[in-house]
Formats: C-alpha cells, structure tokens, sequence
C-alpha cells in the first residue's frame, strides 16, 4: 500500500500533473522525514494570481490539505468565508514562498502569511469524509477554535466550504479586528511569534441564552390563498439608529411559497405560479416539517459561493435546474398561525428552527451582527448587490415600506427592452438594447403611465445570449417608439431604417447594472445582467439616483469624522485615508522626515475645495513639527513630519497629499535631488509615457548619473537623480532646465520644455520647474487627490513595462502590493552621492 508520504502517493498526483518543476520554483512531492506524533503542522498562504486570494493548508497523513479562501480568515463568528477545496500538495510546500512564472498554473506571487500547528478536535479523516472539521489553530496570527464545512453537493463542479471562527475566548467582531488588514506581511520576513505568547484572549466567550420568543401578536387563521410579498425601499445611506437586521441583497429571482397539506406552490413577486417550472425545488420544500404556511426567499444560483444572475437564468428553463438553491428569510404564516403581527425577529428564529438540519437547496438567509457599514464594506468587497436592512421589529406588511430598506453597492435596476440593433447591421443576433422606463401616475403607483426613453446597453452579453435575445425580441416587433418622453435622439422616431434601431412592444425587462443616471433620466456604463420573466413591464419605474456611500466601522485610529467621503468615485472615506496611511509609515517616512512638506488638505473631499498647507496654522497638528522662522528668513516657519504620530496628526486634519521640498532642513538652501517629472499631454499613449522614461534615463546614465524611478500617482512618472548637496537651487534648477531643453530639442516629436496644455499636445512634458527653491513634488507613499486616489510608489526600472498607468496602485491596493515585496528597489538610492559638475559642462 502506497503511504500520502511516499512522492507517488495518488493524493499528490493533481498536484504533479498541474506543475513543470523544470520551471516553478514550488517543491516536487518527496518523501517526507517527519517523525510519527510530530505536530501537525498549518500555512495559510497569501497569493497574488490573477486575483489576490489565501491558501489555507493543514498537513493531514503526509500532505497538505488544501483550501483557496478568497477573502481569507477571519477572527468573526458571523463571517462565513468560502473555501474551495483544491488538490493536495506536499508538505514541503508549506515552507514555499516565491514568484511562479508565467504561464505556470497559478503564476504569481506568494508569502506565507501566517504558520504553525493545529489540532484536530475529533478523528479529521471522519471529519473530511463528513464535510466538517472541528480544529484549533496556534499560529502568528491565527489562534482558537475553527470550522471548515463543505456546502457543495456530489458532482459540483466545485468542492465548495465555508471557513469560519467558532465562538470562543479568541472570537473577535470584524469592526473591532481585520487580522486580514491589521497584519498583511510575510511571517517569514516579519516574524511576530505564537499570538498566544504575545497578545491576551478577548475573553469574548458565547453570549447568552436568546430572549424568548414574542409570539403575543400571532393570530390563528386559515391559511390565505394569496400573498403580496413585502418590498424595500432604495436607501440613499445607511441607518445610523435603531434595531436593524442586515441580510446579503442576493442577487436572483423573489420567490414565495405556500404551502397547504404539506402540497406546496411557488410564486413570483408579481404573483405568477412558477411550480411546474421549480418542481425539483417545491419538491425540496414539501420536505421541510411545514403543513401549512407562506415562507418568502430568493433563489439564486451560487457559482463561487456567490450569487450569478445570469447562471439563474440558464438554470430556470434549463438542464442546470438542479443548481437552483432557495434562500429563505422570512415566514408570514406557519401551521394555522397568522404570523404578519409578530416581531422579524421571532419570525426569523422559528423560520431558522424550521430549516435545521443541512439541506443543499433550502437554506437560511443569514444575518449579521456587524455595524451595517462594515457588512456594507465587505459585500462591496466580494462584488455582491447589496445589503437588504429590516427592522428587529418590524411586522410583514405587504407593499413597498421604510422598515425594510435596501442598500445598494452598484446602481442596478429593471428596465423595459423598447427597441434593438442588430450587430454588425446582420439579422440574427442583437448588438444593443434599447431601454425605457415607466413614470408612476401617482406617487406610489404600482404601474406606470408613461414610458421614458432610458438610453441603452450593449455589454454583458455573449453571442449565445444575444442569438437568443433576437429570437424573443424578433416577434415583438412595431413599426415605431413606444416611448412617450424621448431625452437620447433630436430626430422624430418613426419608420425604422435597415440595421438601425428596430422597435418591439414593451413586454420584455431587462435587469441592468449601470454607472448613474443622467440629468435627463438615461444610464450612462450600463451593463446587461439577464431578463426579469418574473416582473410585468408595467411595473417597471425608476427606484432612484444613489449607489450607498460606504462608511467603515469604527477603528483604533482616533480619527473624527471617519465616515466621511474623501474620493465619491471609489467611495474612499477619510478613515481608510488614515488607516493606510498608518499601514505605509514605515515607507513613507524616510521620504518626508527633516524635508519641509506641503500638504493638500481637503476638508469636503478631493471633489470640493482643496488647498496647500506649508506653514503652521491655528488648527493644531500634533506631532508636526514647526521650525525656527530662522530657517527661512521673511517666510512663516516650515513644517515637517518625521514621526507616526505627526503624519496621523495630518491625515485626522484631512490631509490627503504630502508634496517635499528637495533639501532638508539641515541643509535648507542646498538640494540633495533633482526630480524630473514626466507629464503626458493630450493624446499620449502610455506606451509613450514609458518609452519617455527610458530616453530620460538613458541620457542621464550617458551624463553620468544614476536615477530612480516611482510613479506619480496620477497621470504620469517621476524620475529621480539624487545628489551631494553642495549645490545651490538656482544651479541645480538651471541644469534640469538644460536638461529637458536638449531633450526637447533632440527629440521634438515627444517631448516639450513648455508648460501649457497647447504646448503638450501629443508630447510627454519634462517639468524641470519642480526644481527652484521652495518647489515640491509628491513624496513617495503619497496618495494623491484624484479619482481613484492612485498613490505615488517607488519601483524598479525593470518594472517599467509591465506598469500600466501612473496610478498603478492605489489607496486600496497598494499595501497589498507591498506585503509582496521582498527587497526595496530603491534600496542603493540612500546612498549614491553623485555631482552634477560634469553633467552640467556636457550639457553646454
């Protein structure tokens, strides 16, 4: 018999046949040396692939047992975290750390994020074969009780699990600790120890017994024939008081079912009886120990552990039925009791006792005990729909009402198919639709009066979907525009030409993801999400304008005001600010310490007024240091910030971009770099932007000197020389103008020495006036006041065609990048001493 530890174990064979150990730097399977009763031990390791994900491995009879957790562990109970199992792999493979070429499987890079040894609580060979399995962890980073459960069923395409914290001393709220967050370096690189030698327990242990239920208000009474199901309102923020439930916006189909005798039926929101079509699920819910009620859920088809819109519809009319999973969330009626008057609360406990036991297609709604903004964050994150907020104590009121609310992480509505294109101007599959919407007669209406022209959509569709669409839309077809108000065309709508827009009858809806609504009322970026057979055109209107704006919960950071909006276009607030900025100290300061610093200060956000701050003013910084007016004679005294606390100072003073001077304090008035930035004008490919950089450099390594290079946050790049400070401004600001003049002169057709937008069209500007004194660029680490907030970060000239903007990395993701980084490659630039005295005579 073959032993897991021997290399030609068959466990380990899909890990051999997916690798070419001539090329990855990953282990070869071999035998391992372990002694018997050795401690197991566990890796959890962060890997950047085509997207950033954690390998959660536990050494298990001589392999590694092996789960990618997209969104990696967390110290939270209520955070259920999807694990896909994958194959095994040695156990070697638990001390790896590396870059794995392209075109290997799973190129890219990894680190060991946390390590050590682990306890299975029963026999984990029983606990696999069952699906779940009970451990305790002792590592760097992770400690306590955990829980792997698997969620998918035989002859899933996927081994799909859900990892989580189990309740115990070390359990810990997401919106207190993100251990994902708080610690993203290598263990190897930043050792920290066993975390239960070096941090005490949360002593948070199992909270109390539920309170009783609240059944006062449930009535006996014959079971309705019909129900209208309870709608939510489109929220415009989150709610800041009372008692609310938050639940995932799940992203399918609203279903109810009665049930009657133990029979049961399946209806649409719009009333439409969809048993015959869901018969395999009816069957599901006829085995739930109901005999009579009306239980409310959504169905939806999970791929990934997450909701996919279109899979639901190629599973409703197709062989993919199966897939199908009903998630319940509310029971107005149960067993002879009228239950519309009791408290959501009870009525989600009794539903959840209702639903014990596991079952693949009928499952719970689950709810979350964080703070609304953090789950609103974290479903952003995993690019759910939404969040669905309902009062604890809320009846079941049928129709549209303020105590249920939804809130949206993207604008996403249906809209009425009025009209199509054919792509490329040939009958048979559509290219665009054309989308309207009705404006309610009364407020409040259920139907619509009048259709308003929407716009289009002509993304989110392949060519399978779009022969199918033409066969739907095909029949419907009208001589004109059904719409009553048209905001998109100039010209009168009437008798189509061939291959422009064809007009159908408006029956059909469309679901569309979309970037906003317009002044006129049309979509502007809309993406096709799949068709709405379960909702009449007629109830078809506008739900509204605003996607949520996104507020973290509360942080160790003092930082006042932390919901607040610094960038609208990424929903960056001033508490993600401060937390990266104190995440990137250790980088950052180097490059502002004993430097006098100008910092861009924006009280509203980068979208309202924004302004310099060089000197000292009545708001007080603490920890920003001001120098002696004796520095700079006639001038207010400079500012610099060389510690943690004075760079938090500033960020909590809504600081967004540091910009430095190129001398420090102790040598004022001589500059010890000279800066080259590098600015595209209108119409510049990036691949110019690049080339730009390469030529600056060449020159300069032709002068002489060496020069490194970051990026500059926003459009363009900054080259930087650094120098002995032995020259003055003046002289040093007159050689970067030589410089960039020759330039300019050699190469005309790419670069220009001017600044103004009509001198740059087509060039990359070389900014030399960067140079004078009291002139500042963007400090490294910085972020900068732009859409996106891109961040200005130091890189190696060897990464320079792999980059793709100036603005690589941003706020949200260039700390991720750097816990990836293994040596600094701007390591030598601290101590290159170089003279501009020969460049400057070769110049001339």
């Amino acid at each position: 018999m073959v032993s897991n530890r021997d290399p030609s174990s068959p466990t380990l064979s899909r890990y051999r046949k997916k690798r070419n150990f001539l090329v990855t730097p990953e282990p070869a399977p071999s035998a391992s040396n372990l002694p018997a009763g050795q401690n197991l031990r566990f890796v959890v390791q962060k890997h950047w692939a085509s997207r950033l994900h954690y390998d959660f491995r536990l050494e298990h009879d001589g392999v590694l047992l092996s789960w990618a957790v997209p969104k990696g562990p967390c110290y939270d109970p209520k955070e259920k975290r999807m694990a896909i199992r994958v194959e095994d792999h040695p156990v070697d493979y638990s001390d790896f750390e590396g870059t794995i070429p392209k075109k290997q499987y799973g190129a890219g890079s990894v680190i060991a994020w946390d390590r050590g040894t682990w306890e299975p609580v029963d026999d984990p060979k029983a606990g696999m074969s069952a699906g779940k399995l009970v451990f305790r962890l002792h590592g760097e980073k992770l400690a306590g009780l955990w829980e792997l459960v698997r969620i998918s069923k035989p002859g899933d395409r996927q081994d799909q699990w859900m990892l989580f914290k189990k309740r115990d001393e070390w359990a810990r709220p997401l919106a207190d600790f993100d251990v994902i967050k708080a610690l993203p370096d290598s263990v190897t690189t930043h050792p920290l120890g066993l975390i239960e030698d070096r941090e005490p327990k949360s002593g948070r242990a199992r909270s109390g017994a539920e309170p009783d239920l609240d059944l006062a208000a449930a009535i006996a009474a014959p079971l309705p024939a019909t129900l209208e199901p309870q709608r939510a309102t489109l929220a415009s923020s989150l709610p800041v008081g009372g008692d609310w439930i938050t639940e995932t916006k799940l992203d399918g189909y609203r279903i109810l079912a009665r049930v009657d005798k133990g029979r049961v039926r399946l209806f649409t929101s719009g009333g439409h009886d969809w048993t015959k079509k869901l018969a395999g699920l009816a069957v599901e819910v006829e085995r739930l120990p109901v005999s009579s009620g009306w239980l409310d859920g959504e169905i939806v088809v999970l791929k990934d552990g997450l909701p996919d819109f279109g899979a639901l519809q190629d599973a409703i009319d197709g062989a993919a039925n199966q897939d199908i999973v009903f998630f319940l969330f509310d029971m107005p009626y149960l067993d002879g009791k009228d239950l519309r008057n009791v408290p959501l609360w009870t009525r989600r406990a009794l539903l959840s006792g209702v639903l014990e036991g596991e079952r693949e297609r009928i499952r719970f709604s689950q709810d979350f005990e964080a703070p609304p903004a953090q789950v609103f964050e974290a479903a952003a994150g995993l690019g759910l729909e939404g969040l669905m907020l309902k009062r604890r104590d809320a009846p079941y009121e049928s129709g549209r009402t303020q105590t249920w609310l939804k809130a949206k992480c993207r604008l996403r509505q249906e809209l009425v198919i009025c009209g199509f294109t054919a792509r490329g101007g040939k009958d048979g599959e559509v290219g665009s639709l054309l989308l309207g919407y009705y404006e309610s007669s009364e407020q409040g209406g259920r139907e619509g009066s009048k259709l308003h022209d929407a716009g289009s959509v002509g993304t989110g569709w392949d060519a399978r979907t779009g022969r199918d669409l033409w066969g739907r839309l095909a029949p419907l077809e009208t001589d004109s525009a059904p719409f009553d108000i048209v905001v998109t065309r100039s010209r009168r709508w009437s008798r189509r030409a061939a291959g422009s827009e064809r007009w159908v009858r408006p029956e059909l809806v469309a679901e569309v993801e979309f970037a906003e609504w317009t002044a006129n009322g049309v979509v502007r970026q809309a993406s096709f999400k799949g068709l709405r057979m379960d909702k009449p055109a007629r109830r078809v209107v506008r739900e509204g304008g605003q996607t949520l704006t996104r507020a973290p919960a509360t942080s160790r950071i003092k930082v006042t005001h932390p919901e607040r909006i610094i960038d609208p276009a990424s929903g960056m607030t001033k508490l993600d600010l401060a937390r990266y900025y104190e995440s990137v100290a250790a980088w950052i300061l180097p490059h502002l310490k004993d430097r006098p610093v100008a910092m861009v200060r924006a009280p509203d956000g980068i979208e309202g007024e924004q302004f310099f701050q060089k000197h000292v003013e009545r708001t007080g910084m603490p920890g920003v240091k001001a120098h002696d007016r004796k520095l700079w004679p006639n001038h207010p005294p400079l500012l610099t910030i060389d510690t943690v606390d004075a760079l938090m100072s500033a960020a909590q003073m809504n600081a967004v971009e540091f910009h430095t001077w190129n001398s420090t304090v102790r040598r004022i008035d001589k500059p010890d770099r000279v800066i080259f930035d590098l600015d595209p004008g209108e119409g510049v490919k990036w691949t110019h932007v690049q080339e730009a950089a390469l030529l600056v450099q060449t020159l300069l390594n032709e002068l002489g000197l060496q020069a490194w290079l970051k990026t500059s946050g926003g459009k363009g790049l900054h080259v930087v020389v650094p120098l002995t400070p032995r020259l003055d401004y003046d002289a040093v600001k007159a050689f970067s103008k030589a410089f960039v003049r020759h330039l300019a002169k050699t190469i005309p057709e790419r670069f220009s020495a001017t600044s103004g937008a009509a001198n740059r069209i087509g060039k990359v500007y070389v900014d030399y006036l960067r140079n004078g004194m009291a002139q500042t660029t963007a400090a490294a680490f910085s972020a900068r006041a732009r859409r996106g907030m891109g961040v200005s970060v130091p890189v190696s000239w060897e990464q320079l065609s792999e980059l793709k903007s100036g603005a690589q990395w941003t706020v949200q993701t260039a700390r991720e990048y750097l816990s990836f980084e293994t040596q600094d490659p701007w390591a030598t630039y601290w101590t290159t001493a170089q003279s501009l005295a020969s460049a400057s005579r070769r110049l001339q």
